[in-house]
């Protein structure tokens, strides 16, 4: 099997350092690295890649901007990015410039692998919707659902959603059966009125619930 090749984009040295060595270990190679998205952009231009990783958050051209600039001149090279649970309304702004999928930054290693091997083969960590659609939908609601009707295992989870992550994933990260984590899910459903994790997930966010 051929060994995927990405590009790696963070703003921090020592942080790409870390990534390379972690992804290299993994049979990952990381063709290039970039400090910001100008340089991502620049380098894309003549060094194709099978995925892009990049940070969201990089002093100049953040992750964001890379990514509509790149999808705007037809790049379509799948782009995962790196995001922290404080960074909601970046997400929302990331699936609607057509981001294939999130990973928090303190995901385990082989997460990190996982993510980049589904995003390589066309899946997704957070299907891309259209947002503003949701976003005007559910403003009016933003009384219905405060902060306090979901408790704080159930806001964690939401953000684990959030970044992309499966039942089985969620449950081995916070130390819950599989089973108890799908019926968390399906209370986070209902109380959101929503029927599947998308959705329901850009509600959340809509609402700050996250």
């Amino acid at each position: 099997m051929t060994a995927l090749r990405i590009a790696l984009a963070d703003d921090q040295a020592i942080v790409r350092a870390g990534l390379r060595a972690l992804l290299e270990r993994h049979g990952i190679v990381t063709v290039f690295e970039a400090n910001d998205g100008n340089e991502l952009l620049e380098r894309l231009a003549d060094t194709p890649v099978d995925v892009v990783l990049s940070d969201i958050r990089m002093a100049g051209m953040d992750g964001i901007e890379a990514l509509r600039r790149l999808r705007e001149r037809g790049d379509a090279t799948p782009v995962l990015l790196l995001t922290t649970f404080d960074e909601s309304e970046l997400l929302l702004q990331a699936t609607e410039a057509g981001a294939q999928g999130f990973l928090l930054k303190d995901a385990a290693p082989e997460d990190l692998r996982e993510a980049i091997e589904r995003v390589a083969t066309g899946e997704t960590l957070l299907q891309p919707v259209s947002t503003d659609p949701v976003r005007a939908r559910y403003q009016y609601h933003q009384q219905e659902a405060p902060r306090e009707h979901f408790t704080e295992r159930e806001v964690a989870i939401l953000r684990l959603l959030a970044g992309g992550y499966s039942n089985k994933e969620i449950a081995r990260a916070m130390f819950l059966a599989e089973g108890t984590v799908k019926n968390y899910v399906s209370v986070i459903l209902e109380k959101l009125g929503t029927r599947d994790r998308t959705r329901a997930v850009l509600k959340a966010i809509t609402l700050r619930v996250i």
